[in-house]
Parts: structure tokens; C-alpha cells; sequence
């Protein structure tokens, strides 16, 4: 069996074995030297050093005794003993339970004790334990087996923990393997397949010196191994500070308890009970909010009058310097030559990243959310929970003009009850003028607020999308900087969770935590980068769910699938594997097809061509003046039905001046692309350039400093 494998393999590789065996039947009943000695025969034909031991495991002095006469040392304990008494629960005799444990759990615990000391004085030992499928997922008719299993695993879990300084680790396995055991429960066909050679290697792996690994659990059998580690829910709170615990609060959050999404996974008790810590904290931050679904909280009078309800109208004026501190904030670095059209205004290229389009609007929900009226939350016990932003194609509010002003427009859009707190559905739309720039949805929780019986989800909530359950397309990761909240923080969020240690533990943190919005950041552009490459016009919308913190210095991995347009994304902490960013997923707008080159162009019916017609005439009589004014090259691609139609060139720089038709026969200094109606909608004033740029109508290549000149020459100029 099992035992026979082990020892043969350790003494291939020219290991001292001790072969321990009693000798009895598969029931426990009886002795005799007879396997022992068979076993430490073969090794000895092979050249090998073995002795034999015929002791009960419950004589585990003796045990290794033999082993330090015979060898003078032990360095590996192996328990494999075992033996079956199978009965249904209820015929479980005190007899078939005591004898399982003994042999099992004692026995293993007795020889490993007996082995303990020596161990520790030499600074090395490799201690295996062997459990079962039965232990760790129960079998009819084994309860007493199943226990005794279970059993072993907490003692080696504890023993990896004791033995670490010691340089003694412990595992634990759980074999399928055709053995004297195995042949009661297993056809003969599955013994002879499931050979104890298929687990001998692990072992023998495991008790290697360089083998890491300590406190693990393994199911292994037929050439097949896996490692098992718990997982828990994110769990539910369900009382309140200074409220009774009842049934019926645990039965309103059973979904949420069960609930296996973003699960953590333990390995230490530490882990286990800094939950609890947090519960605790989360629970004495909720002041005296009832977690009772029947109480008439502050929240339940005014929730139904605040859905629908504008918030405060925010105005915020740029430059060009806000998007590119943005760009530095969430980790963007002149290192990367792509990188440079977001942090240079010069560059040719120069735009902002899409995601900027949440800084507008997180300036207006928060100024709004506080002077709600009615609504009795603390905006300091808020989480941003999750967020939805769609962007009419590039948010790059100065990337043709220098200045500018987007007003952004806060509307309640609903109040939902989680039961340990409210979450806020906030909508902003981000106007320049009258037109839609921006959309944001930001979902905010509110710890405490909940239980005044309102409903848990709404039709208005955008929802978030599990990725493929596949390995994913691509991953990046970022080193964050230990001062990255530092400089985020500069576009406009100013929590001071962020950056002080003394708030941030009021928070229930270690030490200052990132801005979500900054993470959020961080795998926007990665996605812009890997799958639209870095075109802001492609990038059509995002949603997120924050699920777990990020501490500066960290190091996140944003893991993306492409499904279609759809790119689904999730951003975990590399050190810990613990997801911060959940069910991610960026739509994308598909690559046009470039135009070829040997394609006439479409002249017909332009109204565009009377324009430039008209511009070349007063550009005639005003040349000179004009190419001392602007001194530079303009070029205009004019589209329609989404292929170039016409090009126009505005020449000021060279002469006195020139319009013509076709590209520039010089390099231009700025090319502009838009469609025939959306150009005559710019100049007849219907439409600004600016918001033309904003909305994705116009489309600007090369020195954009120039635009405002051209703008001038419109305006002046261009009146038919």
C-alpha cells in the first residue's frame, strides 16, 4: 500500500527508512512482522538501509526510538496508520469510534510528539499528515473515520504553525490509492489503477529541505494533485450598535452571507478574526441606526421625497494642466513614449484619458449629497461602492482650447436598503453648454443607514459583469508609488482618509488607503492602452464595483478578457490576490477601416467647399496681414458618411497667403477632421468649436496651440 510506496521511494533516493507495521488486518484485529520485514527486504536487496518496527502508533517512544538506535537521528515522520471500522452513524459503537481515534488522530499526534524534540534541536524536521476525501467532505457510513481525518488536519495546521521558527513544516494529504484499506470501498479495477506510486512523489517532495511549503493541504491520487484552501463569504452585518441580534435580521441577509462573490481566502487565524475586528468597527461607526426593518429611521421619512431631487450645479474650469495631473495620478509616466499625448500639450496628439470624466462629476455629487434635505446620513461613513461612466467618445477638454468650463448636473436616481447601510444611486450629466459631454452614475454606501425596509435593488442600478471564466487575454501591472494618494489627490478628492494616518484609522485602516477613483484610474488606461490603443475616441464606457482597499506601494494587476466590443476587467492586489476592482468591464468603439488611398474622393454637394471658397477670397485680400497674425499651415479633412470627402488647405505661413484644395504641400502645423455638417454647424456658430472637440465631432492632429488663431479666421472670415 501506501506505506510500502513511501518507503521504497525515500530509500530509492538514499534515505535511512524505519518501516513501521503492526501487522494487523484492515479492522485493526491481530499482528505480524510479516509486512514490515517484506518491505525492509526489498530495500535492503536494493542497497538500501532500512529497519524494521513492529510497534503500535500508540507507542510512539518506542517507535522512534528504533529510529534513533538505528540511525542515530529522524528528520521525517510520515503518519500513514490507519485502519476502518465503517458503520452507518446511529451503529457506530463507543469501540468503533475510540479505536478510529486512537489510531488515527493519537496515534499520529503521539508519534510526532515522540519525534518533536528532536527535531527542534537539530533546526530541521518534515512532518506529513494523512487525511482523507471521507475528512474533508464526509461519507456515509465513515462518521467516525471522517472525524478522526478532519482531526488531523487542525493538529498539522497547528503544528506548521508552532514548527515554523523551528525549521520543522507540516502537510497534510489526503491520498486516493489502492491499499489493504481501499480494497473494502473500491472496486478491484480502481485499486489497481489508483497505484501508490501516483502518490509516493508528493511526499517525498514535501519533506524535501527545499520544499517551502508548510500548513497545506493536498488531494492527490492517479497522477493528479491539488491543493485545497478555505474560502469565505464577505459575510453580512446583522445587528446594529445597541441593537439586539435577532433571527429574523440573519434571515434578511442570508443571500449576502452565502454570497461567495470576491470571496477572501484565510490562512491564518489572524485573517480569520481581523473580520470581526472590522465588523466591530464598522458597527460602533453606525451611532444608534436601527438594523431593525420594522423601526422608522431617519432615512425611511425621506427617502421616497429625495429620489428624482437635482443636487447642487457645479462649474469647473480648466486648463490644460488638470488633465495632465490627472494622468500622473493614476500612474502615467513620460518613461512610456505613448504616454507623452497625455502629459505634453505640445504633442501633436495631446488629449486627456477618458476616465478624467469622472473628476467634473465627482466634484458636484459630493458638494450636493451633504444638503440633501432630510436625508440624515454622515457623508464621512460613505464608500464610493461602484460606478458607471459613458462618455460621448473623448473627454478632452483641452486638448483644442486652453480653457473651459463643463457644468456638471447631480440627480438622486434612487435610495436602496442593504440593511447595514443605504446605498445611494447619484446620476451626473456633464454639460459644455447645453451639450452632454459626460454621464456618471456613482453608487455610495452609506455604513448604518439601512434597515428602514426599503428595497435592496433598483432598474436604475447599472450592473456590473462577471468576466469569462477563462484565464484572461492580457494583464499589465503597475507598481503604485508610496506617494500615490499624495498626488492623486491634487485633481480634486480631498478626503483626508487618504493621507492621515490618524483618520484613516478612525476608518478602521492600518494607514492611509488609495482613492478608489485613482485604482479606477490606473486599469481605465491600461485597457485604452492594450485594446484601443490608446485612441480616446474608441473608448465608449466603464463600470466598476470597488471591492476591496489598496494601500500606496502596492502593486495592481488588471486582468482583462475581450468579448466583442465588451472588455471585462478586474484589478487585484498582486501581494495579497485580493480583488479591489470587481466585475469590471470597459465597451469599446470597434476601429474604423482607413480609408484607401486610391479612393476618389467624394466632392459632390459639399457645402463645406463654398466656405473654404470663401475664406480663399478674403484670404487674398488680407494675406500679408493674416500670415503675420497666425504663421501657420492649416489642414482640414472633411468627412462624409464616415470617409474623407474633400481636403482643404489653409496656408499662412509661407507668402502672402493661400487656400487651396488638397493636403498641405508643406507640412501643416494642425489638421483638422470632421464631417461637411458638422463643419458648417461650427462656422454658422450653431455649434462651438469647443464643444464640437468635447462631443467627438471634430477631431485635432499637431500643434492644437493654434486652434484659437484658426477660430479667430473662422469667425471673422468665414460669414456668407
Amino acid at each position: 500500500g501506501l506505506g510500502r510506496a513511501y518507503a521504497l521511494a525515500f530509500a530509492e533516493r538514499g534515505a535511512s527508512v524505519v518501516v513501521n507495521d503492526l501487522g494487523g488486518d484492515f479492522k485493526g484485529y491481530g499482528k505480524s512482522s510479516s509486512a514490515a520485514d517484506k518491505v525492509v527486504d526489498e530495500i535492503r536487496a536494493k542497497g538500501g538501509k532500512a529497519v524494521p518496527n513492529y510497534d503500535s502508533v500508540e507507542d510512539g517512544e518506542k517507535l522512534v526510538q528504533t529510529a534513533l538506535e538505528a540511525f542515530g537521528r529522524i528528520d521525517i515522520v510520515i503518519n500513514n496508520a490507519g485502519i476502518l471500522r465503517d458503520r452507518s452513524f446511529v451503529r457506530i459503537s463507543d469501540e468503533d469510534w475510540d479505536i478510529i481515534h486512537r489510531i488515527h488522530l493519537r496515534g499520529s499526534f503521539l508519534v510526532t510528539r515522540a519525534a518533536w524534540n528532536h527535531m527542534k534541536n537539530q533546526k530541521f524536521g518534515r512532518i506529513i499528515m494523512t487525511s482523507s476525501a471521507a475528512g474533508i467532505y464526509g461519507n456515509f457510513g465513515q462518521a467516525n473515520y471522517s472525524a478522526a481525518k478532519l482531526g488531523l488536519l487542525g493538529l498539522a495546521n497547528t503544528i506548521a504553525v508552532e514548527g515554523r521558527k523551528y525549521n520543522i513544516h507540516c502537510n497534510t494529504i489526503a491520498p486516493t490509492a489502492g491499499s489493504r484499506l481501499t480494497q473494502t470501498v473500491m472496486p478491484q479495477d480502481l485499486v489497481d489503477a489508483f497505484k501508490p506510486e501516483y502518490v509516493a512523489p508528493l511526499v517525498v517532495w514535501l519533506c524535501h529541505e527545499s520544499c517551502a511549503e508548510n500548513g497545506s493541504l493536498f488531494e492527490v491520487g492517479a497522477g493528479w494533485i491539488g491543493k485545497l484552501r478555505w474560502e469565505r463569504s464577505l459575510g453580512a452585518i446583522v445587528r446594529g450598535k445597541n441593537q439586539p441580534m435577532t433571527p429574523e435580521a440573519v434571515r434578511d441577509k442570508w443571500e449576502k452571507v452565502c454570497d461567495f462573490d470576491n470571496a477572501s481566502k484565510p490562512r491564518t487565524i489572524q485573517e480569520s478574526i481581523s473580520v470581526l475586528s472590522d465588523a466591530l468597527s464598522q458597527i460602533e461607526s453606525q451611532g444608534n441606526v436601527s438594523m431593525n426593518s420594522t423601526s422608522s429611521g431617519s432615512v425611511v421619512s425621506s427617502s421616497a421625497g429625495i429620489v428624482g431631487r437635482e443636487l447642487a450645479t457645479n462649474v469647473y474650469t480648466y486648463t490644460h494642466l488638470e488633465p495632465i495631473l490627472y494622468a500622473l495620478g493614476v500612474g502615467m509616466s513620460t518613461k512610456d513614449p505613448d504616454h507623452l499625448k497625455f502629459l505634453f500639450e505640445g504633442n501633436e496628439e495631446f488629449c486627456c484619458l477618458p476616465s478624467f470624466g469622472v473628476i467634473p462629476a465627482q466634484t458636484s455629487m459630493f458638494d450636493g449629497v451633504p444638503s440633501l434635505p432630510g436625508l440624515n446620513i454622515d457623508l464621512a461613513k460613505s464608500d464610493l461602492w461602484a460606478l458607471f461612466s459613458k462618455l460621448n467618445l473623448a473627454m478632452c477638454p483641452c486638448s483644442s482650447f486652453l480653457t473651459g468650463q463643463l457644468t456638471s448636473v447631480s440627480t438622486v436616481a434612487d435610495i436602496l436598503d442593504k440593511g447595514s447601510g443605504a446605498v445611494l444611486l447619484i446620476d451626473v450629466n456633464t454639460y459644455s453648454g447645453k451639450d452632454l459631454v459626460c454621464y456618471n452614475q456613482f453608487s455610495l454606501f452609506f455604513v448604518g443607514a439601512g434597515g428602514f425596509g426599503g428595497k435592496r435593488t433598483s432598474e436604475k442600478a447599472k450592473l456590473t459583469a462577471n468576466p469569462p471564466k477563462r484565464p484572461p487575454d492580457a494583464v499589465i501591472s503597475d507598481v503604485t508609488t508610496p506617494d500615490q494618494a499624495a498626488l492623486y489627490r491634487l485633481s480634486g478628492d480631498w478626503n483626508p482618509l487618504h493621507l492621515d494616518p490618524s483618520f484613516a484609522a478612525l476608518g478602521g485602516f492600518k494607514k492611509p488607503i488609495l482613492h478608489g477613483l485613482c485604482t479606477f484610474g490606473f486599469a481605465a488606461r491600461n485597457v485604452l492602452k492594450q485594446f484601443a490603443d490608446n485612441d480616446v475616441n474608441r473608448f465608449k464606457a466603464i463600470k466598476v464595483r470597488f471591492a476591496k482597499p489598496v494601500y500606496p506601494g502596492q502593486t495592481l494587476q488588471t486582468e482583462m478578457w475581450k468579448e466583442g466590443n465588451r472588455i471585462h476587467f478586474q484589478t487585484k492586489v498582486k501581494e495579497t490576490g485580493e480583488v479591489a476592482i470587481a466585475g469590471g468591464y470597459v465597451d469599446i468603439v470597434p476601429a474604423l477601416a482607413k480609408t484607401s488611398a486610391q479612393e476618389p474622393l467624394m466632392t459632390e454637394g459639399l457645402q463645406s467647399n463654398l466656405v473654404f471658397e470663401e475664406i480663399g477670397r478674403r484670404v487674398k485680400e488680407m494675406g500679408n496681414e493674416l500670415v503675420k497674425k497666425v504663421n501657420a499651415i492649416f489642414q482640414w479633412d472633411i468627412t462624409k458618411d464616415g470617409k474623407t470627402a474633400m481636403q482643404w488647405t489653409i496656408d499662412l505661413k509661407n507668402g502672402s497667403g493661400a487656400v487651396y484644395q488638397g493636403p498641405a504641400k508643406s507640412s501643416a502645423d494642425t489638421t483638422f477632421t470632421l464631417s461637411d455638417e458638422d463643419f458648417m454647424d461650427v462656422v454658422q456658430q450653431k455649434v462651438n468649436p469647443q464643444k464640437a472637440f468635447l462631443s467627438g465631432k471634430l477631431k485635432v492632429k499637431g500643434n492644437i496651440m493654434l486652434s484659437q488663431k484658426l477660430e479667430m479666421i473662422l469667425k471673422d472670415h468665414a460669414k456668407l
